[in-house]
């Protein structure tokens, strides 16, 4: 299968759902560019290491090369994401089913883009696509083998993430121990820009995949083909998805950056440099294992790890508790919007 410029156009004139598929992962990737990707520069933000300016500037391109970067090292989340869900059927029902996912994941991203919660891009075009296949093959539009692996993707990511940061934080705190505070906060604040960057990189070799895989389905089923086997992500998909991550993270990352680091609990900047740190290493045994997680998950849990090592008065609770049941209402109301969505654009 051909996934040259040219030969999409020409499906295009063939199928022009395909191109409104393509502009829904355009859509989904500006969106998680402004809610998710902020993660990863939160605490360096609210520990002052960074301006909110600069640190988006730093988060725009180092997402733009991690989903570039990483689709040439391992694909292993993108494989993951094609074989959880079964869209195969006919071709235009497929596509319709398709892009009533996409814009059930957007409805969802946008709704908690305005109320300022971290959502999980990463699971709401999960939860989409579920619903979609589902509406379009029932139960056998899913495939639980592969799809589990969103279960103990999510499972790890808060596990390791709080695990990871409480114990990152014990260790600077035994190793700084008698370090002078000026040059300690002037090497943590070191740290924290280079966590920063390599947080951005791995949150586009995350997401970027999964979105680009959305994209590469609907461009398989135009071309009639089920199988991704010996396939790879064309470079044109991969700059559009790059160049839409970072516009959105630049263009809407302030009032995430403030949900999650500056509200949530006081970060000093050491127990900055603990919290990226253990994130950085959540993020990246998921990716290369491919297991599809959510980097607010994994930023989130390692924040509130750190913060618990202190003391656990110091984190406030009720606004972590409001993260994880928009978390957990991701999955049962983008898969609805989805499966209705789908049913009703396959009626047409």
């Amino acid at each position: 299968m051909e996934l040259t410029l040219g030969a999409f156009i020409e499906q295009v004139a063939v199928y022009p759902s395909l191109a409104v598929i393509i502009f829904l992962v355009i859509g989904v990737t500006v969106i998680s560019g402004a809610t998710d990707a902020p993660n990863a520069i939160a605490t360096a933000v609210s520990t002052r290491c960074m301006t909110p300016t600069c640190a988006l500037i730093v988060a725009a391109v180092f997402n733009l090369l991690g989903i570039i970067l990483m689709t040439y090292i391992s694909t292993a989340v993108a494989h993951t994401m094609f074989s959880m869900v079964n869209f195969q059927g006919d071709t235009h029902q497929a596509l319709m089913a398709l892009e009533a996912a996409m814009i059930g994941s957007i409805i969802w991203g946008f709704i908690c883009w305005f109320l300022g919660i971290p959502a999980s891009k990463s699971h709401s075009l999960i939860a989409g696509i579920t619903g979609g296949a589902i509406a379009l093959n029932g139960w056998s539009g899913v495939v639980p083998s592969e799809w589990v692996k969103v279960v103990y993707g999510m499972a790890f990511s808060l596990i390791a993430g709080f695990a990871l940061g409480w114990l990152a934080v014990r260790i600077l705190e035994k190793l700084c121990k008698s370090m002078n505070r000026k040059v300690a906060n002037d090497r943590f604040t070191m740290v924290q820009n280079v966590n920063a960057a390599l947080l951005s990189f791995l949150h586009g070799a995350q997401d970027g995949q999964k979105f680009m895989s959305i994209g590469l389905l609907g461009i398989a089923l135009a071309f009639g083909s089920e199988s991704f086997e010996g396939t790879g992500f064309p470079l044109w998909l991969m700059l559009i998805c790059s160049l839409a991550i970072s516009l959105g993270t630049f263009l809407g990352g302030k009032r995430i950056i403030k949900s999650v680091a500056m509200d949530m609990v006081s970060l000093e900047k050491y127990q900055g440099a603990a919290a990226t740190s253990g994130t950085i290493i959540t993020l990246f045994i998921s990716s290369m294992t491919g297991m599809p997680v959510s980097t607010s998950h994994a930023s989130t849990a390692s924040i509130m790890g750190v913060g618990a090592s202190d003391n656990p008065r110091k984190v406030k609770w009720g606004i972590a508790k409001n993260m994880v049941l928009a978390w957990i209402l991701t999955f049962p109301c983008c898969g609805l919007i989805g499966f209705l969505l789908a049913k009703a654009f396959m009626m047409l």
